[in-house]
């Protein structure tokens, strides 16, 4: 009885052991999974808990490898967010436009147009052929017969847009072109105010060139066709035709020369320009008749003031916007309009103080140049005081 007690104590002794031995090897192999596998990388790679069950521990350590590399080598393109409450994975792509960060880049469409489509067919046969360029006419119904003339200069290759300033549309459908033209209508809006809310360069985007004119211009003289080719062949990114110099223009730059196809340079009364190369002697077009490339007009648009409606100052700071603008800011002057001068938009004014409605337009007018200025100054100054410069140091710019 003594030797068989004796046997059974050791026999216990070893099975427990054996079972310290067992719990051991347990604890030291989990602790190695959990260093080689951290949940943390599953977290960054956004790979989930049940997809993780669903495969080998080593295959899926294989697979987050290589995901890992993948993610190093596109990181500026698409990264996968963890799961949103339906569980599905998120997408989230900072090179989207903004707000569209969570697409899916190719069902992203950041650019539109004003092509009117069918309401039936196929979407891909809506357009047997796109008009290449914009023409815009801020309008009042007083002078439509002068606008018909002028839309009668502009082939099927232009869109045309009609700004309504005065709320009368559909007095305008006596013409066959103002059927198939855009009308957009807000009372007593100037055609600054439309084009920041209207023209946006991702919805004009279509377009190589983008003319935005008053509606008191005569076009006796003007041929669209051939004012594109002459921009193009001279390589102007903004340009106006020139205007007849007997109907009391302001500027020299903007008088037509008879010698010329196109000038970008004159000569102004002393002290009116800081340089002979910069406005008004050079880099400088008016707001009544102007015309942008595509490109140009994608900086100008953003350098519209939202409050600031009547664009005056506009013209002094469009060089801004190209480089070098002595060269491809210009007048061409082979075509080239008469302005009429019809005070139409003043006159939707209100009179107050005994004032004419014109003078308090004309009043907002000066303020809104003097406060554009000040803008474009100061907002110069930030700028290039955040890089540490200063520009009192600097020559014109």
């Amino acid at each position: 009885m003594r030797n068989l007690g004796r046997g059974s104590n050791s026999l216990m002794s070893a099975e427990t052991m054996r079972l310290s031995v067992s719990i051991c090897c347990g604890i030291i192999f989990g602790l190695f999974i959990g260093i080689s596998f951290p949940t943390s990388s599953l977290t960054k790679l956004n790979i989930t808990a049940s997809i993780v069950s669903n495969f080998p521990i080593a295959r899926d350590r294989n697979n987050i490898v290589s995901a890992q590399k993948h993610a190093d080598s596109s990181s500026n393109t698409m990264d996968i967010s963890n799961q949103n409450a339906t569980g599905q994975l998120q997408i989230w792509v900072q090179s989207n436009p903004r707000g569209a960060e969570r697409l899916p880049p190719g069902i992203v469409n950041s650019e539109s147009d004003f092509y009117p489509r069918r309401l039936w067919g196929k979407p891909s046969e809506d357009l047997p052929s796109k008009p290449k360029y914009l023409v815009t006419f801020t309008v009042g119904l007083n002078q439509k017969h002068n606008i018909d003339a002028a839309v009668k200069k502009f082939s099927d290759e232009f869109t045309i847009l009609l700004f309504h300033y005065d709320g009368k549309t559909t007095e305008w459908d006596e013409f066959e072109w103002s059927k198939r033209a855009i009308h957009v209508s807000v009372q007593k809006q100037t055609k600054w105010w439309y084009a920041k809310r209207f023209l946006h360069p991702d919805i004009v985007a279509p377009y190589d060139y983008i003319f935005i004119w008053d509606e008191d211009l005569g076009v006796e003289h003007f041929d669209a066709k051939e004012y594109i080719r002459l921009v193009k062949k001279h390589g102007l990114e903004i340009s106006q035709p020139g205007l007849d110099p007997r109907k009391g223009t302001t500027w020299q730059m903007t008088k037509r020369r008879g010698d010329h196809e196109v000038h970008t340079i004159t000569e102004e009364k002393p002290g009116w320009c800081s340089s002979p190369l910069l406005p008004p002697c050079a880099a400088f077009v008016e707001i009544m008749a102007p015309v942008f490339s595509r490109d140009a007009w994608r900086c100008v648009w953003h350098m519209i003031q939202n409050d600031l409606v009547h664009g005056w100052g506009l013209d002094f700071a469009l060089r801004r916007c190209v480089e070098p603008a002595h060269e491809k800011i210009g007048v061409v002057d082979a075509q080239w309009i008469v302005h009429h001068g019809v005070p139409s938009l003043g006159n939707q004014g209100q009179s107050k103080d005994g004032k004419a409605p014109w003078q308090g337009v004309r009043e907002r007018c000066r303020k809104e140049w003097t406060m554009f200025q000040s803008r474009v100054a100061n907002a110069e100054k930030a700028y290039f005081k955040s890089k540490g410069i200063d520009p009192s140091n600097l020559t014109s710019h």
